[in-house]
């Protein structure tokens, strides 16, 4: 039970010794406990006001004034991080009875709450190394330890010494090793860290890297050696006999139930820091060592690192991101006001326009369609380019005289404009062709025109190259966004013909739904598929 004197006036819940750090002056309530603490580590079990605001000068911070420190006091106490007591030993008069002087000390609350956050910004600070210092030092105990334990009558003093100094060397090289590795993947990508400082300690990091990788491996070897040829019955011996002593010294009495539950928490936290040992250096069960899997990702992190170095250098240079670049014309497709502008932001972008020559007459159309080996023939059967002497001649060709007039070619571009637009007619015609109401079979589509059958083939390509391995049922869209087909499979469906102007397709039968996509809730939503590549899938 704890004694009345030790709860401040108002008894606070557990974690109210926390509430400091969400009040308005929390940086001037840290350096206030900061300076109990301090002085309770120098045997100074309470402190004066004016103590505490002596320390808080001391330690190269802002003053503060009387009152407000009294303030800050009452509130520490309030919420059980202090306790007060009358300082009765400077009374010199009645008065000073009526004065109000106390005496400040830490609770065991407000103790434990100061050294947790000290812990925890410790924590938070510490980069992290990796020791191969440590690993010297975790050889040398191991070969005391196997010294020790053939002993006939072993030195349970120094065994317990050994270990415990081997356990904390191998705890300080495990976290070092953890926190090295979590700022080595924060500097990989560059977090808090400028390209400058990162371009400047590279080579040393790589250094530092490929020295403990070399350490690692060779004594990282011997360790592991110890620990198989070490005699583990007499290990395990030993540490239940460490253990006994422990839980002796903590429950004297071996009939308490109470010294039952020590022995085994002795031996089980014994037993476990063996274990965490042998399973650092040494892979069992088809379970890599944490040793190995250190070794491995030091191993990677050095590439990794010079691919950072790599791209630093290729920003830098001013190279081209095609990424951005991409990022960038999407953003540009995002704000443009109508559907003309996007397609002359197409057009200027990729100039995937078809070649539609001006200077093609119709004398060259006739030609054209009175002998169709042109068209892909071989260039020895080609129709042959002829070159002006002048150019073999001298490489240039320059016409003497005066230019040429410019050409009206106003009448060809209006043909070019009727052109288009009976391309997108009969591309509107098509559609309307393949628009299906509502699901139906593929043997019903027959007759297509050249233009349906075309856009027919299209979809019905992205619908099955979107198609998962044993999926039964297909729901993409047009590369355009116009058209939408679902195709679903039919069990013990026959093979069909589809005819029309272009040739006759053959294929099992399916059920197939085309629509142009939009709101329309009489139509049953299936699950979609994603739409995969047509290359993979190849």
């Amino acid at each position: 039970m704890t004694a009345a004197g030790d709860l401040p006036h108002a008894a606070p819940e557990r974690f109210d010794v926390f509430a400091h750090l969400t009040t308005e002056g929390a940086a001037t309530y840290r350096r206030i406990l900061a300076a109990f603490l301090t002085a309770k580590e120098r045997f100074q079990v309470h402190l004066r006001p004016e103590d505490v605001a002596a320390s808080l000068h001391v330690d190269g911070g802002a003053g503060i004034e009387a009152d407000e420190l009294t303030a800050k006091l009452d509130s520490l106490e309030r919420w059980g991080n202090l306790r007060s007591h009358p300082d009765t030993s400077r009374v010199t008069a009645v008065e000073d009875f009526y004065r109000r002087r106390l005496l400040y000390g830490l609770t065991h609350e407000g103790e434990a709450a100061e050294r947790a956050l000290r812990t925890f910004d410790d924590a938070l600070g510490r980069r992290g190394a990796l020791q191969a210092v440590a690993l010297a030092d975790i050889e040398l105990g191991l070969r005391e330890l196997g010294h020790l334990a053939a002993a006939a009558e072993p030195d349970l003093g120094k065994l317990r010494q050994t270990l415990n100094a081997l356990t904390g060397r191998f705890t300080d090289l495990a976290e070092n090793a953890t926190a090295f590795m979590a700022s080595l993947q924060r500097s990989i990508d560059l977090e808090g860290t400028s390209e400058d400082a990162f371009i400047a300690y590279k080579d040393k990091l790589i250094d530092y890297l490929e020295r403990f990788i070399q350490d690692l491996v060779t004594i990282g070897a011997s360790i592991a050696g110890l620990i198989r040829d070490a005699d583990v019955g007499r290990i395990t011996s030993l540490l239940d006999r460490i253990a006994a002593d422990e839980a002796a010294d903590e429950a004297p009495d071996p009939n308490d139930p109470a010294a039952l539950r020590a022995l085994e928490r002795a031996r089980d936290r014994w037993r476990n820091r063996w274990t965490g040992l042998v399973g650092w250096f040494v892979s069992s069960g088809g379970r890599e060592s944490q040793a190995k899997l250190l070794r491995t990702r030091a191993l990677a992190a050095i590439p990794a690192l010079l691919d950072v170095v790599r791209e630093v250098n290729v920003r830098r240079a001013g190279r081209s991101d095609r990424s951005a670049d991409f990022l960038t014309l999407a953003r540009w497709f995002a704000s443009a006001p109508s559907d003309g502008d996007r397609h002359r932001l197409w057009h200027a972008a990729f100039g995937l326009d078809p070649a539609r020559h001006l200077s093609v007459d119709a004398v060259t159309l006739q030609r054209w369609a009175d002998e169709p080996r042109t068209v892909g023939a071989p260039w020895a059967d080609a129709e042959p380019i002829v070159v002006s002497p002048q150019l073999r001649r001298t490489g240039a060709y320059e016409r003497r005289g005066r230019p040429n007039r410019v050409l009206d070619r106003s009448d060809l571009k209006a043909q070019l404009a009727a052109h288009a637009a009976r391309e997108a007619e009969q591309v509107a015609r098509a559609r309307e062709a393949l628009v299906t109401d509502g699901p139906r079979r593929l043997s019903e589509l027959a007759h297509l025109d050249a233009h349906a059958f075309g856009l027919f083939l299209d979809l019905l390509g992205d619908a099955l190259a979107a198609r998962r391995p044993g999926a039964e049922h297909t729901d993409v869209s047009a590369g355009d966004g116009s058209l939408r087909i679902r195709l679903r499979a039919i069990a013990d469906a026959p093979v069909v013909a589809i005819r029309s102007t272009r040739g006759i397709l053959h294929g099992r039968d399916h059920l197939v739904e085309i629509f142009e996509p939009g709101p329309d809730p009489r139509r049953d939503r299936e699950p979609v598929a994603p739409r995969a590549d047509p290359r993979r899938v190849a």
